[in-house]
Protein backbone atom coordinates (compact mmCIF):
# COMPACT_ATOMS: atom_id res chain seq x y z
CA UNK A 1 0.00 0.00 0.00
CA UNK A 2 1.37 3.16 -1.09
CA UNK A 3 -0.95 6.16 0.09
CA UNK A 4 -3.12 8.37 -1.23
CA UNK A 5 -1.02 10.11 -4.18
CA UNK A 6 0.82 7.22 -5.38
CA UNK A 7 -2.31 5.07 -4.81
CA UNK A 8 -3.94 6.96 -7.23
CA UNK A 9 -0.96 7.05 -9.53
CA UNK A 10 -0.92 3.39 -9.31
CA UNK A 11 -5.12 2.89 -10.03
CA UNK A 12 -4.17 5.00 -13.74
CA UNK A 13 -2.00 2.11 -14.87
CA UNK A 14 -4.54 -0.75 -13.11
CA UNK A 15 -6.81 0.57 -15.77
CA UNK A 16 -5.01 0.34 -18.29
CA UNK A 17 -3.64 -3.23 -17.66
CA UNK A 18 -5.49 -4.92 -19.89
CA UNK A 19 -5.03 -3.08 -22.54
CA UNK A 20 -1.10 -2.71 -22.46
CA UNK A 21 -1.31 -6.15 -21.61
CA UNK A 22 -1.98 -6.65 -25.14
CA UNK A 23 0.00 -3.98 -26.60
CA UNK A 24 3.00 -4.86 -28.24
CA UNK A 25 5.95 -1.72 -28.23
CA UNK A 26 8.16 -1.77 -31.10
CA UNK A 27 11.79 -2.35 -30.51
CA UNK A 28 13.70 0.69 -31.19
CA UNK A 29 15.78 1.18 -34.07
CA UNK A 30 19.66 1.30 -33.44
CA UNK A 31 19.45 4.83 -34.86
CA UNK A 32 16.71 5.64 -32.05
CA UNK A 33 18.83 3.46 -29.35
CA UNK A 34 22.15 5.69 -30.23
CA UNK A 35 19.72 8.89 -29.92
CA UNK A 36 18.63 7.94 -26.40
CA UNK A 37 21.98 6.64 -24.95
CA UNK A 38 23.40 10.09 -26.40
CA UNK A 39 20.88 12.04 -24.26
CA UNK A 40 20.71 10.18 -21.33
CA UNK A 41 23.13 7.33 -20.63
CA UNK A 42 24.94 8.66 -17.45
CA UNK A 43 28.19 7.91 -19.16
CA UNK A 44 27.49 10.04 -21.57
CA UNK A 45 27.26 13.06 -19.31
CA UNK A 46 30.43 14.82 -20.30
CA UNK A 47 31.31 16.43 -17.00
CA UNK A 48 31.00 13.53 -14.96
CA UNK A 49 34.64 12.27 -16.32
CA UNK A 50 38.21 13.84 -15.92
CA UNK A 51 41.31 12.48 -17.76
CA UNK A 52 43.61 10.57 -15.66
CA UNK A 53 46.98 12.64 -15.30
CA UNK A 54 49.34 9.27 -14.15
CA UNK A 55 49.53 5.60 -14.78
CA UNK A 56 48.91 3.57 -17.20
CA UNK A 57 45.93 5.48 -18.55
CA UNK A 58 47.22 8.65 -18.56
CA UNK A 59 45.08 10.80 -21.07
CA UNK A 60 42.21 8.50 -20.79
CA UNK A 61 38.72 9.87 -19.37
CA UNK A 62 37.75 7.85 -16.05
CA UNK A 63 34.82 8.82 -13.49
CA UNK A 64 35.38 11.92 -11.26
CA UNK A 65 35.26 9.08 -8.30
CA UNK A 66 37.62 6.13 -9.75
CA UNK A 67 40.18 8.97 -10.95
CA UNK A 68 40.78 10.24 -7.53
CA UNK A 69 41.00 6.46 -5.70
CA UNK A 70 43.46 5.46 -8.89
CA UNK A 71 45.65 8.80 -8.31
CA UNK A 72 45.17 8.76 -4.70
CA UNK A 73 47.82 8.62 -1.84
CA UNK A 74 48.84 4.45 -1.24
CA UNK A 75 47.84 3.48 2.20
CA UNK A 76 51.68 2.02 2.60
CA UNK A 77 54.82 3.67 3.05
CA UNK A 78 57.17 1.56 0.76
CA UNK A 79 59.79 2.60 3.71
CA UNK A 80 58.33 0.92 6.38
CA UNK A 81 57.31 -1.98 5.61
CA UNK A 82 59.23 -5.03 6.50
CA UNK A 83 59.03 -7.07 3.40
CA UNK A 84 61.40 -9.66 4.63
CA UNK A 85 58.97 -10.79 7.28
CA UNK A 86 56.59 -13.50 5.09
CA UNK A 87 53.23 -14.15 7.28
CA UNK A 88 51.74 -16.03 4.13
CA UNK A 89 53.05 -17.95 1.49
CA UNK A 90 51.56 -19.60 -1.41
CA UNK A 91 51.55 -21.31 -4.99
CA UNK A 92 48.49 -19.17 -5.83
CA UNK A 93 47.27 -15.62 -4.29
CA UNK A 94 43.76 -15.11 -5.09
CA UNK A 95 42.21 -11.82 -3.82
CA UNK A 96 38.59 -12.21 -3.59
CA UNK A 97 36.32 -14.35 -2.40
CA UNK A 98 33.12 -13.84 -5.17
CA UNK A 99 32.34 -16.35 -7.75
CA UNK A 100 35.59 -15.56 -9.69
CA UNK A 101 38.09 -15.96 -6.79
CA UNK A 102 36.00 -19.15 -5.72
CA UNK A 103 36.32 -20.64 -8.77
CA UNK A 104 39.72 -19.79 -9.71
CA UNK A 105 40.74 -20.97 -5.60
CA UNK A 106 39.05 -24.26 -6.60
CA UNK A 107 40.68 -24.90 -10.09
CA UNK A 108 44.43 -24.00 -9.28
CA UNK A 109 44.13 -26.23 -6.55
CA UNK A 110 42.74 -29.07 -8.62
CA UNK A 111 45.91 -28.73 -10.38
CA UNK A 112 47.64 -28.99 -6.92
CA UNK A 113 48.52 -25.66 -6.21
CA UNK A 114 48.93 -24.43 -2.66
CA UNK A 115 46.40 -21.28 -2.65
CA UNK A 116 45.82 -18.24 -0.67
CA UNK A 117 42.51 -16.58 -0.68
CA UNK A 118 42.20 -13.35 1.22
CA UNK A 119 38.97 -11.69 1.12
CA UNK A 120 38.26 -8.62 2.65
CA UNK A 121 34.62 -9.73 3.84
CA UNK A 122 33.76 -13.19 4.07
CA UNK A 123 33.78 -15.67 1.53
CA UNK A 124 30.38 -15.05 -0.65
CA UNK A 125 30.11 -11.22 0.64
CA UNK A 126 30.42 -10.47 -3.04
CA UNK A 127 28.02 -8.98 -6.21
CA UNK A 128 27.91 -12.70 -7.02
CA UNK A 129 25.59 -13.30 -3.93
CA UNK A 130 23.57 -10.34 -4.92
CA UNK A 131 22.77 -11.41 -9.17
CA UNK A 132 19.07 -12.67 -9.09
CA UNK A 133 18.29 -13.47 -12.68
CA UNK A 134 20.13 -16.64 -13.89
CA UNK A 135 23.37 -17.56 -16.28
CA UNK A 136 23.25 -17.76 -19.89
CA UNK A 137 24.54 -20.94 -21.61
CA UNK A 138 23.64 -21.77 -25.13
CA UNK A 139 23.08 -25.50 -24.37
CA UNK A 140 19.52 -26.21 -25.88
CA UNK A 141 19.05 -27.29 -29.40
CA UNK A 142 17.83 -24.37 -31.28
CA UNK A 143 21.04 -22.20 -30.24
CA UNK A 144 25.12 -22.21 -30.37
CA UNK A 145 27.99 -20.41 -29.04
CA UNK A 146 27.75 -18.60 -32.37
CA UNK A 147 24.30 -17.35 -31.50
CA UNK A 148 25.44 -16.26 -28.28
CA UNK A 149 28.35 -14.55 -29.47
CA UNK A 150 26.32 -12.29 -31.69
CA UNK A 151 23.92 -11.29 -29.02
CA UNK A 152 26.78 -10.50 -26.50
CA UNK A 153 29.33 -8.47 -29.25
CA UNK A 154 26.36 -6.52 -30.41
CA UNK A 155 25.09 -5.98 -26.66
CA UNK A 156 28.30 -4.93 -25.65
CA UNK A 157 28.47 -2.27 -28.80
CA UNK A 158 30.68 -4.59 -30.50
CA UNK A 159 33.39 -3.28 -28.22
CA UNK A 160 34.43 -6.49 -26.57
CA UNK A 161 37.81 -7.74 -26.97
CA UNK A 162 36.62 -10.82 -29.68
CA UNK A 163 38.82 -13.30 -27.96
CA UNK A 164 37.47 -12.99 -24.94
CA UNK A 165 33.88 -13.07 -25.96
CA UNK A 166 34.38 -16.21 -27.79
CA UNK A 167 35.69 -17.92 -24.77
CA UNK A 168 32.76 -16.86 -22.90
CA UNK A 169 30.11 -18.09 -25.46
CA UNK A 170 32.11 -21.39 -25.83
CA UNK A 171 32.99 -22.67 -21.96
CA UNK A 172 29.19 -21.31 -20.83
CA UNK A 173 27.89 -25.08 -21.88
CA UNK A 174 30.59 -26.74 -20.02
CA UNK A 175 30.19 -24.01 -16.74
CA UNK A 176 26.77 -24.85 -16.72
CA UNK A 177 27.46 -28.42 -16.84
CA UNK A 178 30.24 -28.06 -13.88
CA UNK A 179 27.81 -26.08 -11.49
CA UNK A 180 25.40 -28.49 -12.44
CA UNK A 181 27.40 -31.48 -11.27
CA UNK A 182 28.92 -29.42 -8.01
CA UNK A 183 25.51 -29.34 -6.79
CA UNK A 184 23.53 -26.07 -8.10
CA UNK A 185 19.96 -26.13 -8.01
CA UNK A 186 19.00 -25.14 -11.46
CA UNK A 187 15.31 -24.26 -12.51
CA UNK A 188 13.94 -28.05 -14.23
CA UNK A 189 11.44 -29.39 -15.85
CA UNK A 190 9.88 -32.65 -14.40
CA UNK A 191 12.35 -35.00 -16.88
CA UNK A 192 15.32 -33.22 -15.84
CA UNK A 193 15.83 -30.14 -18.55
CA UNK A 194 17.07 -27.29 -17.64
CA UNK A 195 14.29 -24.51 -17.64
CA UNK A 196 15.26 -21.53 -19.73
CA UNK A 197 14.03 -17.85 -20.36
CA UNK A 198 14.97 -14.93 -22.30
CA UNK A 199 16.47 -11.95 -20.71
CA UNK A 200 17.31 -8.55 -22.46
CA UNK A 201 19.07 -8.72 -25.43
CA UNK A 202 18.95 -12.27 -26.56
CA UNK A 203 17.29 -13.70 -29.41
CA UNK A 204 17.07 -17.30 -27.52
CA UNK A 205 15.85 -18.76 -24.47
CA UNK A 206 19.11 -20.03 -22.42
CA UNK A 207 18.61 -17.87 -19.29
CA UNK A 208 19.51 -20.57 -16.80
CA UNK A 209 18.03 -19.93 -13.17
CA UNK A 210 17.86 -20.82 -9.45
CA UNK A 211 14.44 -18.97 -8.98
CA UNK A 212 14.94 -15.52 -8.62
CA UNK A 213 18.13 -16.64 -6.43
CA UNK A 214 20.71 -17.54 -9.28
CA UNK A 215 23.78 -15.78 -7.92
CA UNK A 216 23.22 -16.90 -4.05
CA UNK A 217 22.76 -20.23 -5.23
CA UNK A 218 26.01 -20.91 -7.14
CA UNK A 219 27.90 -18.60 -4.55
CA UNK A 220 26.39 -21.04 -1.61
CA UNK A 221 27.73 -24.26 -4.10
CA UNK A 222 31.30 -22.93 -4.85
CA UNK A 223 31.66 -21.32 -1.08
CA UNK A 224 31.14 -24.93 0.10
CA UNK A 225 33.59 -26.22 -2.55
CA UNK A 226 36.15 -23.99 -1.80
CA UNK A 227 35.78 -24.73 2.13
CA UNK A 228 35.88 -28.70 1.44
CA UNK A 229 39.15 -28.06 -0.51
CA UNK A 230 40.64 -26.92 3.00
CA UNK A 231 43.86 -28.80 2.65
CA UNK A 232 44.44 -26.92 -0.44
CA UNK A 233 42.70 -23.75 -0.12
CA UNK A 234 43.76 -21.36 3.03
CA UNK A 235 40.72 -18.56 3.34
CA UNK A 236 41.73 -15.78 4.81
CA UNK A 237 38.63 -13.22 5.72
CA UNK A 238 38.38 -9.59 6.64
CA UNK A 239 41.61 -9.00 5.25
CA UNK A 240 42.01 -6.89 2.53
CA UNK A 241 44.98 -6.70 -0.52
CA UNK A 242 46.36 -2.83 -0.22
CA UNK A 243 49.26 -3.04 -2.56
CA UNK A 244 50.39 -5.53 -4.66
CA UNK A 245 54.31 -6.67 -4.43
CA UNK A 246 56.28 -7.33 -7.65
CA UNK A 247 60.22 -9.29 -7.71
CA UNK A 248 63.18 -7.66 -8.51
CA UNK A 249 62.42 -8.32 -12.43
CA UNK A 250 58.45 -6.73 -11.85
CA UNK A 251 56.99 -9.44 -11.72
CA UNK A 252 54.04 -9.83 -9.30
CA UNK A 253 54.85 -11.87 -6.42
CA UNK A 254 52.29 -11.03 -3.32
CA UNK A 255 50.69 -8.34 -1.61
CA UNK A 256 50.09 -6.02 1.03
CA UNK A 257 47.49 -7.26 3.28
CA UNK A 258 45.35 -5.33 6.27
CA UNK A 259 43.53 -6.61 8.67
CA UNK A 260 40.03 -4.92 8.42
CA UNK A 261 39.41 -5.12 12.21
CA UNK A 262 42.51 -4.10 13.82
CA UNK A 263 44.67 -2.51 10.68
CA UNK A 264 47.31 -4.48 11.21
CA UNK A 265 49.52 -5.31 8.32
CA UNK A 266 50.94 -8.77 6.86
CA UNK A 267 52.91 -9.95 4.20
CA UNK A 268 51.90 -12.50 1.46
CA UNK A 269 54.25 -14.00 -0.91
CA UNK A 270 53.04 -16.10 -3.82
CA UNK A 271 54.18 -16.96 -7.62
CA UNK A 272 50.73 -15.97 -9.31
CA UNK A 273 48.30 -13.52 -8.09
CA UNK A 274 45.00 -13.59 -8.97
CA UNK A 275 42.71 -10.29 -8.66
CA UNK A 276 38.87 -11.07 -8.45
CA UNK A 277 37.68 -8.08 -5.97
CA UNK A 278 34.59 -7.71 -8.01
CA UNK A 279 32.87 -4.32 -8.63
CA UNK A 280 32.61 -0.72 -7.59
CA UNK A 281 29.01 0.12 -6.96
CA UNK A 282 29.88 1.60 -3.66
CA UNK A 283 31.47 3.87 -5.07
CA UNK A 284 28.13 5.90 -5.79
CA UNK A 285 29.33 7.23 -9.29
CA UNK A 286 27.04 10.57 -10.03
CA UNK A 287 25.28 9.51 -6.73
CA UNK A 288 23.56 6.87 -8.27
CA UNK A 289 22.09 3.99 -5.61
CA UNK A 290 23.65 0.63 -6.08
CA UNK A 291 22.80 -2.70 -5.96
CA UNK A 292 25.89 -3.65 -5.38
CA UNK A 293 27.64 -5.36 -1.57
CA UNK A 294 28.73 -3.55 0.93
CA UNK A 295 32.68 -3.94 0.14
CA UNK A 296 32.44 -3.20 -4.21
CA UNK A 297 34.56 -0.15 -3.85
CA UNK A 298 36.73 -0.74 -7.02
CA UNK A 299 40.11 -1.76 -4.65
CA UNK A 300 41.68 -4.62 -7.37
CA UNK A 301 41.10 -1.94 -10.25
CA UNK A 302 43.52 0.42 -8.06
CA UNK A 303 45.93 -1.93 -6.88
CA UNK A 304 46.43 -3.09 -10.53
CA UNK A 305 46.47 -0.28 -11.80
CA UNK A 306 49.38 1.35 -9.04
CA UNK A 307 51.49 -1.80 -10.22
CA UNK A 308 51.01 -0.91 -13.92
CA UNK A 309 48.08 -2.63 -15.29
CA UNK A 310 46.49 -1.18 -18.19
CA UNK A 311 42.78 -0.45 -17.41
CA UNK A 312 40.21 -0.95 -20.57
CA UNK A 313 36.77 0.49 -20.52
CA UNK A 314 37.23 2.32 -17.20
CA UNK A 315 34.89 5.02 -18.31
CA UNK A 316 32.07 2.37 -18.97
CA UNK A 317 29.24 1.70 -15.95
CA UNK A 318 26.23 -0.71 -15.99
CA UNK A 319 23.29 0.91 -14.20
CA UNK A 320 20.41 -1.66 -14.02
CA UNK A 321 17.17 -0.15 -15.09
CA UNK A 322 15.36 -1.39 -12.63
CA UNK A 323 16.60 -0.76 -8.94
CA UNK A 324 13.74 -0.29 -6.50
CA UNK A 325 12.57 3.59 -5.94
CA UNK A 326 10.18 2.99 -3.43
CA UNK A 327 10.23 2.23 -0.26
CA UNK A 328 13.14 4.49 1.30
CA UNK A 329 14.59 1.11 2.95
CA UNK A 330 15.18 -0.80 -0.77
CA UNK A 331 16.61 2.19 -2.46
CA UNK A 332 18.79 0.95 -5.23
CA UNK A 333 18.36 -2.88 -4.42
CA UNK A 334 17.88 -5.26 -8.20
CA UNK A 335 14.48 -5.90 -9.31
CA UNK A 336 15.71 -8.90 -11.69
CA UNK A 337 15.68 -8.18 -15.22
CA UNK A 338 13.37 -11.76 -14.79
CA UNK A 339 10.84 -9.71 -13.74
CA UNK A 340 10.22 -8.22 -17.13
CA UNK A 341 11.63 -11.60 -19.08
CA UNK A 342 7.95 -12.98 -17.12
CA UNK A 343 6.31 -10.28 -18.68
CA UNK A 344 6.02 -7.20 -16.65
CA UNK A 345 6.26 -3.71 -18.91
CA UNK A 346 7.74 -0.20 -18.24
CA UNK A 347 4.58 1.96 -17.70
CA UNK A 348 5.01 6.04 -17.17
CA UNK A 349 3.03 7.89 -15.18
CA UNK A 350 0.33 8.21 -17.47
CA UNK A 351 -0.08 4.48 -17.79
CA UNK A 352 1.48 3.87 -20.73
CA UNK A 353 3.84 1.64 -22.36
CA UNK A 354 6.56 3.50 -23.73
CA UNK A 355 9.46 1.13 -24.51
CA UNK A 356 9.76 -2.66 -24.96
CA UNK A 357 11.05 -4.28 -21.50
CA UNK A 358 13.39 -6.50 -23.05
CA UNK A 359 15.78 -3.86 -24.54
CA UNK A 360 19.35 -3.97 -23.57
CA UNK A 361 20.03 -2.47 -20.09
CA UNK A 362 22.45 0.27 -21.60
CA UNK A 363 18.66 1.40 -24.09
CA UNK A 364 16.13 0.81 -20.80
CA UNK A 365 17.83 2.90 -18.09
CA UNK A 366 18.04 5.69 -20.36
CA UNK A 367 14.59 5.15 -21.41
CA UNK A 368 13.50 5.93 -17.80
CA UNK A 369 15.93 8.70 -17.17
CA UNK A 370 13.89 10.23 -20.28
CA UNK A 371 10.74 9.68 -18.63
CA UNK A 372 11.28 11.14 -15.33
CA UNK A 373 13.51 14.04 -17.01
CA UNK A 374 10.49 14.65 -19.25
CA UNK A 375 7.66 14.90 -16.69
CA UNK A 376 6.51 11.74 -17.36
CA UNK A 377 7.81 10.04 -14.37
CA UNK A 378 5.70 9.11 -11.03
CA UNK A 379 6.91 11.51 -8.01
CA UNK A 380 7.35 10.32 -4.82
CA UNK A 381 9.24 11.33 -1.92
CA UNK A 382 11.99 8.83 -2.17
CA UNK A 383 12.87 8.92 -5.92
CA UNK A 384 11.03 9.92 -8.80
CA UNK A 385 10.47 6.99 -10.90
CA UNK A 386 8.38 4.24 -13.34
CA UNK A 387 5.84 1.97 -12.74
CA UNK A 388 6.96 -1.98 -13.60
CA UNK A 389 3.89 -3.69 -13.76
CA UNK A 390 4.01 -6.77 -11.88
CA UNK A 391 0.64 -7.88 -11.90
CA UNK A 392 0.82 -8.25 -15.46
CA UNK A 393 3.03 -11.31 -14.71
CA UNK A 394 0.15 -14.04 -13.33
CA UNK A 395 -2.38 -12.50 -15.73
CA UNK A 396 0.26 -13.80 -18.36
CA UNK A 397 1.49 -17.10 -16.56
CA UNK A 398 -1.09 -17.85 -14.27
CA UNK A 399 -1.56 -17.17 -10.15
CA UNK A 400 1.38 -18.84 -8.32
CA UNK A 401 3.57 -17.90 -10.49
CA UNK A 402 5.53 -14.98 -8.93
CA UNK A 403 5.79 -17.18 -5.67
CA UNK A 404 7.25 -20.52 -7.85
CA UNK A 405 9.98 -18.09 -9.78
CA UNK A 406 10.54 -15.07 -8.21
CA UNK A 407 9.91 -15.34 -4.43
CA UNK A 408 12.95 -13.00 -3.49
CA UNK A 409 10.91 -10.12 -5.26
CA UNK A 410 7.85 -10.81 -3.64
CA UNK A 411 9.40 -11.07 -0.07
CA UNK A 412 11.42 -7.67 -0.17
CA UNK A 413 8.72 -5.52 -1.20
CA UNK A 414 5.91 -7.57 0.53
CA UNK A 415 7.56 -6.64 3.96
CA UNK A 416 6.50 -3.17 3.05
CA UNK A 417 3.28 -3.53 2.39
CA UNK A 418 3.42 -3.77 -1.14
CA UNK A 419 2.03 -7.17 -3.17
CA UNK A 420 3.83 -7.12 -6.27
CA UNK A 421 1.02 -10.00 -7.46
CA UNK A 422 -1.82 -6.84 -7.10
CA UNK A 423 0.62 -3.72 -7.63
CA UNK A 424 2.85 -2.11 -9.99
CA UNK A 425 6.20 -1.27 -8.11
CA UNK A 426 8.93 1.82 -8.69
CA UNK A 427 12.08 1.26 -10.55
CA UNK A 428 14.60 3.76 -11.33
CA UNK A 429 18.43 2.79 -13.21
CA UNK A 430 20.89 2.08 -9.91
CA UNK A 431 24.60 1.65 -9.87
CA UNK A 432 24.66 -2.37 -11.22
CA UNK A 433 27.96 -3.52 -12.72
CA UNK A 434 31.34 -2.16 -13.68
CA UNK A 435 31.62 -3.05 -17.26
CA UNK A 436 35.02 -1.60 -17.63
CA UNK A 437 38.68 -2.66 -15.42
CA UNK A 438 42.06 -4.19 -16.11
CA UNK A 439 42.59 -5.01 -19.38
CA UNK A 440 43.10 -9.47 -20.08
CA UNK A 441 43.52 -12.05 -22.78
CA UNK A 442 41.61 -14.98 -22.70
CA UNK A 443 43.78 -16.63 -20.58
CA UNK A 444 43.33 -13.90 -17.77
CA UNK A 445 46.74 -12.02 -17.97
CA UNK A 446 47.55 -8.26 -17.93
CA UNK A 447 50.66 -6.33 -18.84
CA UNK A 448 51.91 -7.31 -15.73
CA UNK A 449 53.98 -10.45 -15.88
CA UNK A 450 52.12 -13.38 -13.01
CA UNK A 451 49.00 -10.95 -12.17
CA UNK A 452 45.96 -12.38 -13.45
CA UNK A 453 42.77 -10.89 -13.23
CA UNK A 454 39.08 -12.44 -13.85
CA UNK A 455 35.64 -11.20 -12.81
CA UNK A 456 34.03 -7.93 -13.00
CA UNK A 457 37.46 -6.49 -11.75
CA UNK A 458 38.80 -6.58 -15.37
CA UNK A 459 37.35 -5.34 -18.65
CA UNK A 460 36.98 -6.20 -22.38
CA UNK A 461 35.02 -9.72 -22.18
CA UNK A 462 31.64 -6.89 -22.01
CA UNK A 463 32.36 -4.56 -24.14
CA UNK A 464 30.59 -1.33 -23.23
CA UNK A 465 27.13 -3.24 -21.87
CA UNK A 466 26.34 -6.12 -20.38
CA UNK A 467 23.97 -8.20 -21.52
CA UNK A 468 21.36 -9.93 -18.45
CA UNK A 469 23.23 -13.61 -17.39
CA UNK A 470 26.71 -12.57 -18.91
CA UNK A 471 27.70 -11.61 -15.41
CA UNK A 472 27.42 -14.88 -13.83
CA UNK A 473 28.95 -16.55 -16.57
CA UNK A 474 31.69 -14.23 -16.87
CA UNK A 475 32.93 -14.55 -13.18
CA UNK A 476 32.64 -18.47 -13.82
CA UNK A 477 34.19 -18.52 -17.08
CA UNK A 478 37.08 -16.34 -16.71
CA UNK A 479 37.45 -16.87 -12.62
CA UNK A 480 38.17 -20.76 -13.84
CA UNK A 481 40.49 -19.83 -16.62
CA UNK A 482 42.35 -17.61 -14.53
CA UNK A 483 43.08 -21.19 -12.00
CA UNK A 484 43.78 -23.54 -14.53
CA UNK A 485 45.73 -21.06 -16.27
CA UNK A 486 48.00 -20.19 -12.80
CA UNK A 487 47.50 -24.09 -11.80
CA UNK A 488 50.00 -24.31 -15.13
CA UNK A 489 51.98 -21.29 -14.34
CA UNK A 490 53.35 -21.89 -10.57
CA UNK A 491 54.99 -25.56 -11.48
CA UNK A 492 56.97 -23.55 -13.44
CA UNK A 493 57.93 -20.49 -11.12
CA UNK A 494 59.90 -20.12 -8.26
CA UNK A 495 59.28 -18.04 -5.15
CA UNK A 496 60.49 -14.22 -5.66
CA UNK A 497 63.72 -13.95 -2.94
CA UNK A 498 63.70 -10.22 -3.74
CA UNK A 499 60.12 -8.73 -2.81
CA UNK A 500 60.01 -4.70 -3.93
CA UNK A 501 57.46 -1.76 -3.66
CA UNK A 502 59.31 0.31 -5.85
CA UNK A 503 56.45 1.02 -8.04
CA UNK A 504 54.64 2.33 -5.35
CA UNK A 505 57.63 4.66 -4.72
CA UNK A 506 57.18 5.50 -8.08
CA UNK A 507 53.69 6.23 -8.10
CA UNK A 508 54.26 8.70 -5.59
CA UNK A 509 57.05 10.59 -7.46
CA UNK A 510 54.26 10.89 -10.45
CA UNK A 511 51.18 11.86 -8.73
CA UNK A 512 54.06 15.10 -7.19
CA UNK A 513 55.16 15.65 -10.43
CA UNK A 514 51.33 16.14 -11.31
CA UNK A 515 50.88 17.91 -9.37
CA UNK A 516 47.85 16.10 -7.96
CA UNK A 517 46.57 17.55 -4.72
CA UNK A 518 44.24 16.18 -1.84
CA UNK A 519 44.26 13.62 0.47
CA UNK A 520 42.64 10.80 -0.28
CA UNK A 521 43.90 7.77 -0.32
CA UNK A 522 43.33 4.74 -1.76
CA UNK A 523 41.92 1.10 -2.15
CA UNK A 524 38.86 3.20 -0.69
CA UNK A 525 38.34 0.03 0.99
CA UNK A 526 34.61 0.55 2.68
CA UNK A 527 32.20 3.02 1.33
CA UNK A 528 31.07 5.75 4.39
CA UNK A 529 27.45 6.62 5.29
CA UNK A 530 27.62 9.52 7.40
CA UNK A 531 25.54 12.53 7.88
CA UNK A 532 26.57 15.09 5.58
CA UNK A 533 28.51 13.11 3.29
CA UNK A 534 29.02 14.70 0.18
CA UNK A 535 29.03 11.83 -1.81
CA UNK A 536 24.96 11.58 -1.06
CA UNK A 537 24.28 15.48 -1.55
CA UNK A 538 24.75 15.18 -5.60
CA UNK A 539 21.96 15.61 -7.60
CA UNK A 540 20.99 11.80 -9.62
CA UNK A 541 21.38 12.81 -13.46
CA UNK A 542 17.27 12.58 -14.77
CA UNK A 543 15.99 12.34 -11.11
CA UNK A 544 13.49 15.49 -10.24
CA UNK A 545 13.44 17.18 -6.89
Amino acid sequence: MYGNYLDKAAKIVEKKREANLKFEHARLTAEEKDDLLLKFHPDRIKKQFVELKIGPNKGQKAPIELAEMLQAKPRVEPDKIDLDHIDYEADVLVIGGGGAGTSAAIMASEAGAKVLLVTKLRVGDANTMMAEGGIQAADKPNDSPAQHYLDAFGGGHFDGKPELVYTLVNKAPSVIKWLNDLGVEFDKEADGTMVTTHGGGTSRKRMHACKDYSGAEIMRTLRDETFNRKDKITVVDFTAAIELIKNEKGEAAGAVLMNMETNELRIAKAKVVIIATGGAGRMHYQGFPTSNHYGATADGLVIAYRAGAKLLYQDSLQYHPTGAAYPTQILGKLVTEKVRSLGAKLINKDGEVYIHPLETRDVNASGIIREVREGRGVKNDVQDAVWLDTPMIEMIHGEGTILKSIPAMYKMFIKYGIDIRKEPILVYPTLHYQNGGVEIDKTCHTNVANLLVAGEASGGVHGTNRLMGNSLLDVVVFGREAGIEAGKMFKKIKLSKELSLKHVKDFEKARTAAKIKGNAVSPKLLPHYTHGNPEFEKEIPGASK
